[in-house]
């Protein structure tokens, strides 16, 4: 998850933070990273060192994105947390929240919800985060292949909320993922005070397409950008 605060002069353009994460997003997937090391963002052309935290539970994952920093250093500072209480973030004090591959992985919604809302300033705070797309994602989702060679994705037990783990060895989920109906995700959203500005399904890029071609088809991930109302 990362946290961050613009600079006065372009909170104006904070609409352009979700397509800025979603690109991110991708870049950092390309090098096989799971954790949000999407630090360099820029608006107007421009990056903000010092802008920037970036938290995860792991330790493990912490060094990891400390010793990506001091590679390719772009300002930002990592910070072992945990993503349903944000302790090493104060109150009202970051302007955006952006949490890739991670709110599919804490066990309580409600509870990380209410941090992020916490730490946002007030009047219009954002919070962007990609999640895997419940639909295709669901406990119990397989493949199949018809008749004439096609092969197409089973839609698993997608009402059945909770952690599950994919059989597949191969499979992304494979490591475990808290699956939530896409009602339950909105619906959170609207009881902890947001609006939801914006949702994409991006296609699968043209490296997963051509490996995968059963998935060119099928959104992997959802992108939300939502705001406090």
């Amino acid at each position: 998850m990362i946290v961050g605060r613009a600079p006065l002069e372009h909170r104006a353009r904070r609409r352009s933070v979700s397509r800025l994460v979603h690109r991110k997003n991708r870049q950092i997937e390309a090098h096989g990273i799971i954790f949000h090391l999407a630090v360099w963002e820029r608006l107007a052309g421009r990056t903000f060192p010092d802008a920037a935290l970036g938290i995860d539970p792991s330790p493990r994952m912490i060094e990891h994105a400390r010793d990506a920093e001091r590679r390719w250093p772009s300002g930002a500072v990592f910070s072992v947390d945990d993503g349903c209480t944000l302790a090493t973030v104060a109150t009202g004090s970051v302007d955006w929240v952006t949490a890739g591959l991670s709110l599919n992985n804490v066990p309580d919604l409600d509870a990380a919800l209410t941090a992020v809302r916490r730490v946002l300033t007030s009047g219009g705070g954002s919070l962007v985060f990609t999640i895997p797309h419940p639909c295709f994602e669901a406990p119990r989702a397989t493949w199949t292949e018809t008749e004439d060679g096609a092969v197409h994705r089973v839609v698993g037990d997608y009402l059945t909320e909770g952690f599950w783990r994919s059989a597949n060895p191969e499979g992304a989920r494979r490591a475990g993922n808290q699956h939530r109906t896409l009602s339950t995700y909105l619906t959170a959203l609207v009881g902890h005070g947001f609006r939801v500005e914006a949702v994409h399904e991006p296609a699968p890029d043209a490296k997963v397409a051509t490996a995968q071609p059963q998935r060119a088809g099928l959104p992997p991930f959802m992108v939300l950008h939502a705001r406090q109302a």
